[in-house]
């Protein structure tokens, strides 16, 4: 099959090769003339940042980006570092630029004019640390007159508006039964901590981790004049522990079969009693006559707790979190207080962002602003070039990956059809909706930053409620188009990609066609992935959660899934801390798979011709270490513990692994038995 090429300058280059010159000296002199504006490097990857000390089979991680790695200090301001946060730095200076422009024009339009209010008031640090906890009082006076079980409850309901946090959460999703209907989904929340294991490890990291939080919870409610702190603050602690307590692990949370669990609204006192649900359910807002509950047994569990613990130290608990929660719009006495817990004792960040990053951040949310700044974001930054190119490659990606499913030898013909049938479905999205986020009727003023703030939950609220019976809109983001991400939607089985994310290193048109396979192409493989993952696989062609396979398939499949989830539970960044392999299974399968990908339709670009030799460096090289590049990140020893505990990603330097499950890396690295990495054929885990 002949495949479209993701440049045009590589089409140049493949026609200058039929010239009387020897091929070799051609292929490498047009190569390097082709890829000359490539912006990183000569041909899109940066080949200073490698440590040629190190073997490609010991630690491919290391040899792609050692010498960055050990050569890059953090800033006082972050906990990691790497391509990605290098792109969302660049993202977000060209965001600044947009504001600036704002903030000088005396013409705006409407969209304009909400980014300009919200801004002053953010930077309006004089006005803002004027007030003091004063903008918070009114919340914490409602709390204060919680005088019944039934009137905390209501409140645990409005946790959405007031920015308190609550032992059970809310929100509106998908049905994963009838994707074309919104549902309503409850499961158990309320820890400020960010996992249950902070809670219940008795390591010692985590045992000074919780000492530390129970000073932080004392410092913030003395900010509301509370008094007799240090025993609020062990009954906050204490409660929280219980609930961490009956939680589910994360790896059993994101088990789809398990969190599938629908009723009938006028059910649910039957089924989860003692709790009053139209009270929570109201001040929710939400009107359907069937929800999901996502976690039935915590569910219940909790609801003992709500009612055996005092309304005194409910009361305790959601003044805190008012606090915490909110501090970021409160004054700076109050936010750093917040952040030296947050910031520095949970993540190791030295020093909070400029407020202007801090700012900008708050209002790029997909319920905030975000859309408002992405729609001037595409305009001035994302050539339409892009997103063309972008299209072509994915149709090469999806087109690769039916040749995959064609020749897998794990599975049978009536699977592979419904595989290849969810295949043709793939709905991709690049670079920014089609249709944009009417802000009519919100209302944004430029001095009362915390008023901002509850008025856009109102007004994202509001407009939830109106859609909520309405069928589902699939024109709808989930990201802004400045954010340097990409998502799979498994209920409409879209793949989204915004355009921040497509800039190099990830994607470049004027770089090697072997970079951009490896960096974007595996990306777009692993989103597309993700619908063939150990859960996405659980959702057909038309999103629909209902098994599709058959039981020998199945099996097979599971077996592979259960390789790959030991493969990377086995790596230990910190001592005594691994990789969760299970909870992080979905995104290794992803890149595993989505690297898998990409390397077919890299080898099937070349139309059966030798890639050119550049700097030294194979086609298949160039391959694999720009896939390694895209995921050098450097990190606190905080932030990674966070990771490894709470994220369901591994960490970059064990993505940057993932060509040890893949032949070609072997070959291209001459990486032998003895090497760190090297796994025997049988033992490389090839799932798609």
């Amino acid at each position: 099959m002949k495949y479209t090429l993701i440049a045009a300058s590589v089409a140049a280059t493949l026609a200058l090769t039929a010239c009387s010159k020897p091929e070799n000296q051609t292929t490498q002199q047009t190569q390097t003339e082709a890829q000359a504006s490539a912006q990183i490097g000569s041909f899109g990857v940066d080949l200073t940042a490698r440590d040629m000390s190190v073997k490609p089979g010991d630690d491919f991680f290391m040899y792609a980006s050692g010498t960055w790695y050990k050569n890059y200090e953090l800033p006082a301001d972050k906990t990691r570092y790497g391509a990605f946060s290098q792109l969302a730095d660049r993202s977000e200076e060209q965001v600044k630029q947009i504001i600036d422009d704002i903030m000088a024009s005396d013409d705006l339009t409407p969209d304009e004019q909400l980014v300009h209010d919200f801004y002053t008031a953010y930077m309006d640090t004089d006005t803002i640390n004027a007030k003091g906890i004063a903008p918070l009082m009114p919340i914490i006076e409602e709390i204060n007159n919680i005088n019944s079980v039934d009137a905390l409850t209501t409140f645990f309901g409005k946790s959405w508006l007031h920015g308190t946090n609550s032992p059970l959460w809310g929100g509106l999703g998908y049905n994963r039964l009838d994707p074309n209907e919104y549902q309503m989904s409850v499961g158990v929340g309320g820890l400020g901590l960010p996992d249950r294991d902070y809670y219940l490890s008795d390591a010692e990291r985590f045992v000074n981790i919780r000492s530390a939080y129970l000073k932080h919870i004392e410092t913030m409610l003395s900010f509301a004049g509370e008094t007799d702190t240090e025993q609020k603050a062990q009954a906050i602690l204490a409660l929280e522990t219980r609930i961490a307590e009956i939680q589910w692990p994360r790896e059993k949370r994101r088990n789809r079969d398990l969190t599938l669990n629908q009723i009938a609204r006028e059910e649910l006192s039957d089924a989860y009693p003692n709790f009053n649900w139209n009270a929570w359910l109201n001040a929710q807002g939400y009107k359907a006559p069937e929800l999901n509950i996502s976690q039935p047994e915590p569910v219940n569990a909790v609801i003992e707790i709500v009612n055996d613990t005092s309304l005194t130290d409910w009361k305790t608990y959601l003044t805190y979190h008012a606090i915490s929660n909110n501090a970021s719009m409160l004054s700076d006495d109050i936010y750093m207080a917040n952040f030296d817990f947050f910031g520095k004792t949970l993540y190791g960040q030295q020093e909070p962002r400029p407020r202007w990053k801090r700012a900008i951040g708050a209002m790029s949310g997909t319920e905030s602003l975000g859309f408002a700044i992405g729609k001037s974001y595409v305009n001035r930054f994302f050539p339409e070039s892009s997103k063309t190119q972008m299209a072509e490659l994915v149709e090469n990606l999806r087109a690769a990956l039916g040749e995959r499913i064609d020749g897998l030898d794990w599975m049978g013909e009536e699977t592979k059809v419904n595989a290849k049938a969810k295949l043709a479905a793939f709905r991709p999205k690049i670079g920014y909706p089609d249709e944009w986020i009417s802000y009519e009727g919100l209302s944004i003023t430029a001095d009362d930053l915390l008023t901002n703030e509850h008025n856009l939950r109102k007004f994202f609220r509001a407009q939830e409620l109106e859609e909520e019976l309405k069928p589902t809109n699939r024109e709808r983001w989930g990201m802004t188009p400045q954010r340097v991400n990409a998502y799979y939607n498994s209920s409409f089985n879209e793949i989204v990609f915004p355009a921040a994310i497509l800039q190099p290193p990830f994607f470049d048109p004027n770089a090697d066609p072997a970079v951009n396979y490896g960096a974007i192409g595996a990306v777009i493989g692993h989103e597309m992935g993700h619908g063939f993952d150990d859960q996405g696989s659980k959702s057909d062609a038309n999103g629909i959660q209902q098994n599709w396979w058959t039981d020998e398939d199945r099996a097979a499949f599971e077996a592979k899934a259960d390789a790959l989830a030991a493969q990377y539970s086995a790596y230990e960044p910190i001592e005594g801390n691994f990789v969760n392999g299970r909870n992080s299974l979905g995104e290794n399968i992803g890149d595993v798979g989505g690297l898998a990908m990409a390397y077919h339709a890299y080898q099937l670009s070349l139309n059966g011709k030798e890639a050119p030799v550049i700097d030294g460096l194979t086609g298949d090289q160039r391959f694999f270490l720009a896939w390694a590049q895209v995921w050098k990140e450097k990190r606190t020893e905080q932030s990674m513990l966070s990771q490894l505990r709470a994220g369901t990603h591994a960490p970059g330097q064990f993505r940057a692994l993932a060509p040890r499950n893949h032949d070609a890396w072997y070959k291209a690295f001459d990486v032998q038995p003895g090497d760190a990495l090297y796994l025997a054929p049988e033992e490389r885990v090839r799932i798609w």
